[in-house]
């Protein structure tokens, strides 16, 4: 199907500019003054999106005396954190393979902790009531080619064996979960991801981090980090806060330690949103379990059912502008949504004729092993947490109390994994850096057109633990 064909067109001829989840919703909390003056501070976040409230919330919980602010530079909310698909997903590592890959010896370790991770989220959803559509409904990962489906059943052994229980279906078991022609197999985790509204889940934890006494300050953009003897300065255009320990959850923005800007990227992902299925519409379709389903290319989808059952469908291009700049403008991308919009009616050809509502998209931080990392700046008062590369709603909790800890100068379980103490490889500079990503992005789609048969290149990234497979 030509994603230029007028038929396909039509499908988003109503679409607007705008996130779903920002739809005139009467959750959406009032704001927060700009800090004004100097204050002080025993921690101090910077960011106000997952990683920067949970950091908050689980501080405050440890020690409910310790003074917490934290600083943003817009509102609440207003990077990945409010715009991704609300995929709650157990793993830390932007996926198993990724995982096995990177830390095989940890990995038993890892899979434990992302479990427990996404039930202590659950528990902290339900514990300070938080009004997020939480649903433990699980995922399908979907092979629409036979060479996606080969491997499944080695993967599926793997994982068992270190603590997960996945099941293999075939097409015919599969087809009869959600009804897609385009399905030969599939990999089911039946508890290993829920599926949130991810605007009113940083919501929640926004008011649920002001009832335990932190300070939140908006529209107070940090501009530098001063060392001082009683901790550190953070400067803002109006104010400071002076603090003893300092949280830095910025992702996809400019770093404030310089040392960690040539770990990350800023990459674009797109999302569209239907209007709500009609009963028929939903009965052609099955997913009567309403799983969040992700397909197995190397460039892959994700999709899901929303609570007024319209489908969000997003992902497959990966959008790496020159010098990793990050823009206002950039967050529309008609080319992109019209390539959605093909690979969602091959997928689902009985909805031919459904409109598209909405349409955004936002920039992830990523770095070369495509999972996060962490590292301390300003002799250990300076904490850092980067890099999730998109799979963050849940695993920001971990990176959250990684920080934590590391900021508390405590041996734990997490902050003795290699995956914490050691950085990913570097980006090199530019006009290498995106002569390089635009040569990796040409070899994946050559593999995922190729039966997954990875080129010199990939193989050559492979050596040097760079990956590039999702």
């Amino acid at each position: 199907m030509d994603k230029k064909d007028p038929f396909v067109l039509r499908h988003l001829a109503d679409v607007q500019p705008e996130l779903w989840w920002l739809d005139s919703d009467p959750l959406e909390p009032a704001p927060h003054s700009a800090l004004i003056g100097d204050i002080g501070a025993d921690l101090c976040v910077v960011g106000a999106g997952y990683t920067g409230l949970w950091t908050a919330l689980l501080a405050k919980e440890r020690d409910p005396h310790r003074e917490v602010v934290v600083v943003e530079q817009y509102e609440t909310g207003a990077g990945a954190s409010g715009r991704n698909g609300g995929f709650c997903s157990a793993s830390l590592t932007h996926g198993f393979i990724n995982g096995m890959r990177r830390f095989p010896h940890e990995m038993a370790i890892i899979e434990r902790l992302g479990r427990e991770n996404l039930d202590e989220i659950e528990a902290t959803i339900k514990r300070y009531d938080i009004q997020c559509d939480f649903e433990r409904t699980g995922e399908l990962q979907v092979a629409v080619a036979p060479w996606q489906f080969a491997n499944m059943a080695e993967l599926a052994r793997l994982r068992n064996e270190l603590g997960d229980s996945v099941e293999v279906l075939g097409r015919e078991e599969v087809q009869a979960r959600v009804h897609s022609p385009s399905y030969v197999g599939a990999l089911f985790d039946p508890d290993g991801t829920a599926l949130v509204d991810p605007a009113r889940l940083v919501w929640g934890l926004e008011r649920t981090c002001l009832s335990l006494g932190v300070k939140i300050f908006e529209n107070s953009k940090v501009e530098w980090l001063e060392d001082v003897d009683a901790g550190v300065r953070v400067h803002t255009p109006y104010g400071a806060v002076t603090a003893a320990r300092v949280a830095l959850g910025t992702n996809v923005f400019a770093p404030l330690v310089k040392k960690a800007r040539k770990y990350i990227v800023p990459v674009y992902d797109y999302v569209l949103v239907t209007e709500p299925l009609t009963p028929d519409q939903l009965e052609s379709i099955g997913w009567q379990g309403r799983e969040g389903i992700a397909d197995s290319g190397n460039q892959f989808h994700y999709y899901r059912l929303t609570n007024d059952n319209s489908i969000l469908w997003g992902g497959y291009d990966t959008i790496y502008n020159f010098r990793g700049k990050v823009r206002r403008e950039y967050e529309f991308n008609s080319e992109t949504y019209a390539t959605l919009a093909t690979h969602f009616l091959t997928t689902f050809p009985q909805l031919k004729g459904i409109k598209f509502t909405h349409a955004w998209g936002g920039a992830i931080d990523t770095c070369t092993r495509f999972s996060p990392f962490w590292d301390t700046s300003h002799q250990g008062k300076v904490v850092y947490v980067l890099g999730y590369t998109g799979l963050g709603v849940a695993s920001t909790r971990f990176g959250a109390a990684t920080m934590l800890d590391l900021l508390d100068g405590l041996d734990t379980e997490r902050t003795r994994l290699a995956m914490v103490r050691k950085r990913p490889m570097p980006f090199p500079p530019e006009p290498f850096k995106w002569l390089f990503i635009r040569i990796t992005q040409a070899a994946i789609v050559y593999a995922d057109e190729h039966e997954g048969r990875r080129n010199l290149w990939l193989k050559t990234m492979d050596l040097f633990g760079l990956g590039f497979d999702s």
